[in-house]
């Protein structure tokens, strides 16, 4: 007989007496209602160290006894009241009887270990006994689910994490200051429950303004932080720790893109590894892509080489002001003159970089010269921001027209993005940049060529000496 207590005030340890043999110890539960029937060992409260093998429990479950040549019907029959859980058989051999087999029924669907009478007529009709047997059903670490493995080790009343961001194999936890002392425990069960995880990362500072990228902290797997996605069909390669990328961002990416046509224009101010900017090139767009971050360059260069649009995107590794300043008012400038009216060529200025992006729209403020253009040809811009208001839409647009210096109402929209944090949102605002604002007219002087400025001037000199 096996005698089993708690050893000392180490969470999950069971002595076991057994011909002086010391093993981790099952604990029998026979619970008929308890929700928590088939939840961890309760001795792994407090575990830091990940021991498998201190999850073991023994569950006493309702099980029907069936000759194995008719267990299919009788699944088939019972199938509202037969075991459905993930990872636990729901037919197992009778150690007795080779003829026969149990077939597991649901704890929950069978309280007290007898069936409904519309149960006990379908088994008539089989031929089955409908007697219930108790069966003890063993469970293992392999049979729990990463939720309940870490809501039966965190403290009682503690948030318990078990979401987390996939990127290729990596999985990136946002971990709160309590679950730091578990934190290489939840990486661990994260990899083990995730096929295709190798490695488990927790953020451990905000986002670089500069780079937007953090550090982090490795806590179960491999130490390879390179790794290959796939976003809307299209691959990119990137090495996590060194660039931005963000699954979460997908959708809104794709949205973006539908707005693009063939032949339209997109420039990229704060590129990364290329989510904008390479699905618009696939789409026949030109496309000028921009990242201060040496290492998003790099990354944007190899994934337009991946997809085969090298040709379509030119990329460069500046400031997002002199990016605007330099090669985006070079080719606005070149090209919205000779804009025609029946073309439709439209121009969009893609401004991701949520934390600081609206204090750059000043740099749109007489960034050309000359003669507007018509209203259709004016760029449209797509700028990201985050607001702690609450109206952040109100919040966004009045931040955006400061930095304009003229009102947007009735020539933007708000599109809410995602959720960042509670009363936290992250939008997108469009708005085609007024031509009051992109364009600086030359006064009548400066706009005269210039060897007719230089007869004037020599007229007037004349007239003064002859005076």
């Amino acid at each position: 007989m096996l005698l089993a207590q708690h050893s000392g005030r180490i969470p999950g340890l069971f002595v076991v007496v057994k011909k002086n043999t010391f093993f981790t110890m099952p604990e029998t539960v026979e619970d008929k209602t308890n929700p928590e029937l088939y939840l961890p060992h309760p001795g792994v409260r407090g575990m830091t160290l990940l021991n498998r093998e201190a999850f073991k429990r023994t569950v006493v479950v309702p099980a029907l006894k069936v000759k194995k040549e008719i267990v299919h019907n009788v699944l088939k029959s019972l199938k509202q009241s037969v075991l459905q859980r993930p990872g636990l058989k729901r037919v197992v051999e009778d150690p007795e009887d080779e003829d026969s087999r149990f077939v597991i029924l649901d704890p929950h669907k069978v309280p007290e270990f007898s069936l409904g009478e519309s149960d006990r007529q379908v088994l008539k009709q089989l031929n089955v006994c409908p007697e219930v047997s108790k069966y003890h059903l063993e469970l293992t670490y392999e049979n729990f689910k990463s939720e309940e493995i870490l809501r039966a080790v965190l403290p009682e009343g503690q948030e318990v994490t078990s979401g987390f961001s996939r990127v290729g194999h990596i999985a990136h936890l946002n971990l709160r200051d309590h679950q730091l002392p578990y934190r290489h425990l939840i990486g661990q069960v994260i990899m083990d429950k995730n096929p295709g995880v190798t490695c488990v990362v927790n953020k451990t500072n905000i986002i670089d303004s500069t780079y937007r990228n953090f550090e982090m902290e490795v806590l179960a797997g491999e130490n390879n932080l390179v790794t290959k996605v796939k976003e809307n069909n299209i691959s990119y390669e990137l090495d996590f720790s060194k660039v931005y990328w963000n699954p979460r961002l997908s959708t809104e990416h794709g949205r973006i893109v539908e707005l693009l046509k063939a032949g339209d224009v997109l420039f990229d101010v704060f590129a990364g590894v290329g989510p904008f900017a390479i699905p618009a090139a696939r789409r026949k767009c030109r496309v000028f892509a921009n990242d201060l971050n040496p290492e998003s360059y790099r990354w944007l260069l190899r994934n337009c080489k991946l997809n085969k649009v090298d040709t379509k995107v030119k990329v460069f590794n500046m400031d997002g002001r002199d990016f605007l300043r330099g090669p985006v008012r070079e080719e606005l400038s070149k090209e919205l003159p000779l804009l025609k009216e029946e073309q439709k060529t439209t121009f969009h200025i893609v401004m991701n970089l949520p934390a600081l992006a609206v204090e750059f729209l000043d740099v749109f403020r007489h960034l050309l010269v000359g003669e507007p253009c018509s209203p259709a040809a004016l760029p449209t811009v797509h700028c990201y921001g985050f607001s702690k208001h609450s109206n952040p839409a109100r919040d966004i647009q009045e931040r955006a027209e400061a930095a304009l210096g003229t009102s947007l109402a009735g020539r933007c929209s708000t599109f809410l993005v995602r959720n960042v944090a509670p009363n936290k949102e992250m939008l997108c605002l469009s708005f085609q940049i007024p031509a009051d604002v992109l364009y600086k007219r030359p006064c009548p002087d400066e706009a005269k060529p210039a060897s007719k400025r230089l007869c004037t001037s020599q007229d007037s000199l004349e007239e003064k000496v002859l005076s």
